[in-house]
C-alpha cells in the first residue's frame, strides 16, 4: 500500500501540475498510510495513567541524528493547536514533506537500529528491510511541491483510514498512461537538473569548509606544540618543588627528632627532681607531726612563713613577667626566623629561574655566532666566484676586440665563435643574477641575525644586572644569617636562664609548700568561688590571693595590701585582709629574721 500510495500521488501531482494542497486526496491518503507504516510493530509503552502507543517518539530521535531537523521539531513543538503526540508526529510528516527531505530523516532513522529496537519490536516493518525500500521511494517525493497550512488543521482527533478505491485500475487509466509517462519524464528531468545543482552547492560550502578546517588544525597544532612545551616546562618545575620539598620535609623531621629528645630529657630531669622533692616533702610532714606539740610556737613561725610567702610570691609574678616578656620576643625572633627563611627560599628560586634562562641564552648566541660565520665565509666564496665572472667576462670582450681587428676575412668563424660567446656571456650573466639574488638574500637573512643578536645581548645584560641585583640580595641574606645567629644565640642563653628560673621557681613553690603545708591552687582544681561559691565563667574571672594562695572571685578579693615579700600592694582575699590589718606593722622585720633563721641553722646555733 505504501509503493501504491506514493506511486499514485507522484502520478497525479504531475498530471495536476500545480502546488498541492492539504485538501488534496492522494496527499491525505499518502500520509495516512505513511502514518500505519510507521505504528506497524510500535512497542506499548505503559504511563501513569493508561497505555502509550505513538510515533512521536522515534520521530523525536531525528533532531539528534540530523542537526537540520531540528528546525521542525522546534516548528512542531511551538505550534498552539496541537495537545497529543499522535497530532505532532501528524505535523512533523506533512512538515518533512514539504521541506523535500522526508526521505533524508527517515534514512537516518533507519540506520540507528540500536535506538529503534527501543520503539518497535524485532519484526515491525522499520525494522526490517522493506523500511529501506519505503524510504527509498520516499525520494521520489522531492519532485512534488506542496503547500500545507498546519495550523488550521485538527491533527489530533483526525481518523487514518485507507481509503483503497483510488488504487483500483479502470480502463480510462490505461488509454491516458503514456501522456503521464512523457510528463513524467520532463519533471524527472527537471528535477534531476535541480538536485544537481544542490548537490554542487553543498560541494562548495562543504570545499570552503574543509579550507577552514585546515587551517584551524594548523593552528590547533601550533597550539598543541606551545602546550606541550608549557607542560614539558611545567613538569620540570613541579619536579624541582617535589625536590624542595622532600629536602623541607627531611629539615622538619630532623628538628621534630632533636625536639623530641630534648622534652624526654627534661621529662626525665622532672620526673627525678619530682622525687627529690616528694622526700623533702615527706620529712616536712613528719617533722609537723613531731612538731604539733609545740603549737604555741609554731604560731609565731607561722606569722614569719607568712612574710615569707608573700617574699617567694612577689619573686614568682617578676619571674612570671621575665617568662612572658622572654615568650614574647621568642615569638617575634621565630617570625623572624620564618620570613628569612621564605625570603631565602624565593631568591633561591630566582636565582634558578634565572640561571636556566642564561643557560639558554647563551647556547642560542653561540648558536647564531656560528650562523653568522658560515654566512660571511659563504659571502665571501660568492664573491670570489663573482670576481672570477667579471675577469672572465673581460677577457672574453677583449679576445672579441682582437678577434674582430685581426680575422676580418674570416667572418662565418667569428660570427660563429661570437654566438658561442654571447651564450656564454648570457650564462654568466644569469648566474650573475643569480649570484645576487642568493647574496641579497643573505644580506637580509645577516640583518635578521644581527637584529636578533642585538636582542640577545640586551637581554644579556638584563641577566649580568639580575646578577648583581642576586649578589647584593645575597649579602643581605647573609646578613640576615648572622642576626640570626646571633639572635639564636641569644635565645639558648634566655632559655637556659628561663630553665635555671623555672627550677627555682619550683623548689621556692615546694619549700613553700613543705614550710606552711599551704597549696598554690591551679586554675583547673577550682570551679567555684571560696567565699561565695559562685561558679566562674567568662564574666567572672579567677583570681588567687598572695597570701593563702586560694582562688576567688573579683569580688572576693578586691584588695590590696604590702606584704612582707614585697613592698608593694597586691591582691588579697577578704579574710586574709581581715587577718593582716589587725597585725602590727612592725612585725615585718622580726618575721624576715626567724625565716633567714630557719632556713640557716647555724644562725640560730
Amino acid at each position: 500500500m505504501a509503493k501504491l500510495s506514493i506511486k499514485g500521488l507522484i502520478e497525479s501531482a504531475l498530471s495536476f501540475g500545480r502546488t498541492l494542497d492539504s485538501d488534496y486526496p492522494p496527499l491525505q491518503q499518502f500520509f495516512v498510510v505513511m502514518e500505519h507504516c510507521l505504528k506497524h510493530g510500535l512497542k506499548v509503552r505503559k504511563s501513569f495513567l493508561s497505555y502509550n502507543k505513538t510515533i512521536w517518539g522515534p520521530l523525536e530521535l531525528v533532531e539528534k541524528l540530523y542537526p537540520e531537523a531540528e528546525e521542525i521539531a522546534a516548528s512542531v513543538r511551538d505550534l498552539p493547536g496541537l495537545k497529543t503526540p499522535l497530532g505532532r508526529a501528524r505535523a512533523w510528516l506533512r512538515l518533512a514533506l514539504m521541506q523535500k527531505k522526508m526521505a533524508d530523516y527517515l534514512r537516518c532513522l533507519i540506520i540507528q537500529r540500536d535506538l529503534l529496537s527501543e520503539f518497535y519490536e524485532y519484526h515491525a516493518l522499520m525494522m526490517e528491510e522493506e523500511g529501506a525500500v519505503i524510504v527509498g521511494l520516499l525520494v521520489g517525493l522531492n519532485v512534488i511541491d506542496a503547500n500545507l497550512c498546519v495550523k488550521g488543521e485538527d491533527l489530533d482527533s483526525q481518523v487514518g483510514v485507507i481509503d483503497f478505491s483510488m488504487y483500483l485500475k479502470s480502463d480510462d487509466d490505461i488509454g491516458g498512461k503514456e501522456r503521464n509517462v512523457q510528463i513524467a519524464a520532463i519533471l524527472d528531468q527537471k528535477n534531476y537538473v535541480e538536485e544537481l545543482n544542490r548537490q554542487l552547492n553543498t560541494v562548495n560550502s562543504l570545499h570552503a569548509r574543509v579550507d577552514s578546517l585546515e587551517k584551524s588544525n594548523t593552528k590547533l597544532i601550533e597550539e598543541l606544540a606551545i602546550a606541550k612545551n608549557n607542560i614539558i616546562k611545567l613538569q620540570e618545575e613541579n619536579h624541582q618543588l617535589r625536590s624542595e620539598n622532600t629536602l623541607i620535609l627531611m629539615k622538619t623531621q630532623h628538628h621534630l627528632e632533636v625536639t623530641k629528645v630534648d622534652v624526654e630529657a627534661e621529662l626525665q630531669t622532672y620526673k627525678h627532681s619530682r622525687q627529690g622533692l616528694d622526700e623533702m616533702y615527706n620529712e616536712a610532714r613528719r617533722q609537723l607531726r613531731e612538731e604539733s606539740q609545740l603549737r604555741q610556737d609554731m604560731e609565731n613561725e607561722l606569722m614569719v612563713q607568712v612574710s615569707m610567702k608573700h617574699e617567694i610570691e612577689l619573686a614568682m609574678k617578676l619571674l612570671e613577667k621575665d617568662i612572658h616578656e622572654k615568650q614574647d620576643t621568642l615569638i617575634g625572633l621565630r617570625q623572624q626566623l620564618d620570613e628569612v627563611k621564605a625570603i631565602n627560599m624565593e631568591m633561591y628560586q630566582k636565582l634558578q629561574v634565572t640561571e636556566d634562562a642564561m643557560k639558554e641564552k647563551n647556547e642560542i648566541i653561540s648558536r647564531l655566532e656560528d650562523k653568522t660565520n658560515q654566512i660571511n665565509a659563504t659571502m665571501k666564496q660568492l664573491e670570489q666566484r663573482l670576481q672570477q665572472a667579471e675577469k672572465a667576462q673581460m677577457e672574453a670582450e677583449n679576445e672579441d676586440e682582437k678577434l674582430q681587428e685581426e680575422y676580418v676575412n674570416k667572418s662565418e668563424r667569428l660570427q660563429n665563435e661570437f654566438s658561442q660567446k654571447e651564450k656564454q656571456l648570457l650564462q654568466l650573466e644569469t648566474d650573475l643574477k643569480i649570484e645576487k639574488e642568493w647574496r641579497q638574500t643573505l644580506e637580509d637573512d645577516l640583518q635578521k641575525e644581527k637584529e636578533t643578536i642585538s636582542q640577545l645581548r640586551i637581554e644579556t645584560q638584563e641577566i649580568i644586572n639580575l646578577k648583581k641585583e642576586f649578589l647584593k640580595l645575597q649579602e643581605k641574606n647573609k646578613q640576615l644569617k648572622r642576626i640570626c645567629q646571633d639572635q639564636e644565640a641569644a635565645l639558648q642563653e634566655l632559655a637556659s636562664k628561663l630553665s635555671e628560673s623555672k627550677l627555682k621557681i619550683e623548689d621556692i613553690k615546694e619549700a613553700n609548700k613543705a614550710l606552711q603545708g599551704q597549696v598554690w591552687l591551679k586554675d583547673k582544681e577550682a570551679t567555684h568561688c571560696k567565699l561565695c561559691e559562685k561558679e566562674f565563667s567568662l564574666s567572672k574571672r579567677k583570681h588567687h590571693c598572695r597570701n593563702c594562695g586560694e582562688i576567688f572571685c573579683n569580688a572576693c578579693s578586691d584588695n590590696e595590701l604590702p606584704l612582707p615579700s614585697s613592698p608593694k600592694p597586691v591582691r588579697v582575699c577578704d579574710s586574709c585582709h581581715a587577718i593582716l590589718i589587725q597585725r602590727p606593722p612592725c612585725s615585718l622585720k622580726h618575721n624576715n629574721i626567724e625565716i633567714r633563721a630557719m632556713n640557716n641553722p647555724t644562725m640560730t646555733s
